[in-house]
């Protein structure tokens, strides 16, 4: 099936493409075309199902209105909620989402950002990943929008929006210690990203600063991409072996 064209459009209007052109962009006033000539094209156009060319549109006004969201797992429950919250806040204002994950690779980290980067996008949001500091500076010296959610990579002049790692898990050591708990065990994943080393240096300080021995700083660290039933287990043996009467996850 043909795709309508503004030139169709404009035939069948009776006027130029550039009228249509201007009409459908939104700028009949400012082209002094009349009231009655603007709602006969947009009618034409409806009729006709007119859908335009993004790509064509986004290379005329180098804006595609399109925001590339790199996470890491869209499918945790975690990202989808701030998924959906951020394309609500975007479809507001006009742009659309489209949603990567990089399930912890850093190289398909940069393989995303090149990738969305020659699709147009106006802009990124990325949890990002150590290995990934080259292609996010490369975005900053192309200037390109860039805001980092949940962590982010020392070294790096980027608008971050974080959680206070080292509070929340001060604030879950206090209320445990608080109730009497002494043994308390610390879950991790086997990462080296930033907000997982802030959650576990905050547990082991604050242990410290109790005089807590390290003989009784308990940490699990679980692989990342582990599976239900092994971490069940692990954090079975764990509670067991340790002989632990609280745990604290971090994440």
């Amino acid at each position: 099936m043909k795709r309508i064209s503004i030139k169709d459009i404009a035939t069948k209007a009776g006027v130029v493409p550039s009228t249509v052109s201007f009409v459908l962009n939104g700028k009949a006033k400012e082209m002094r075309i009349s009231d009655a000539m603007a709602e006969k094209i947009v009618a034409v156009a409806k009729a006709e199902g007119y859908a335009p060319n993004h790509i064509a549109v986004s290379l005329r006004t180098g804006r595609s209105r399109i925001l590339g969201l790199i996470v890491e797992d869209i499918s945790n429950p975690f990202f989808a909620a701030l998924a959906k919250n951020i394309e609500e806040k975007a479809n507001e204002l006009g742009y659309r989402i489209v949603y990567c994950s990089t399930k912890n690779d850093s190289q398909k980290g940069n393989d995303l950002i090149t990738l969305l980067s020659q699709s147009q996008v106006d802009g990124f949001i990325i949890t990002p990943l150590p290995g990934m500091e080259q292609q996010v500076a490369w975005l900053q010296r192309q200037e390109i929008p860039v805001t980092f959610m949940d962590r982010y990579l020392p070294g790096l002049d980027v608008s971050s929006v974080l959680l206070d790692n080292e509070n929340g898990v001060r604030l879950g050591m206090q209320h445990l210690l608080s109730k009497g708990y002494k043994r308390i065990g610390f879950v991790t994943v086997e990462l080296q990203q930033v907000q997982m080393v802030e959650r576990q240096k905050a547990y082991e300080q604050i242990l410290q600063e109790r005089g807590v021995a390290e003989d009784n700083h308990f940490i699990l660290r679980l692989p990342f991409n582990y599976q239900h039933d092994f971490a069940v287990d692990q954090i079975r043996r764990f509670i067991l072996d340790q002989q632990l009467d609280a745990i604290l996850f971090s994440t």
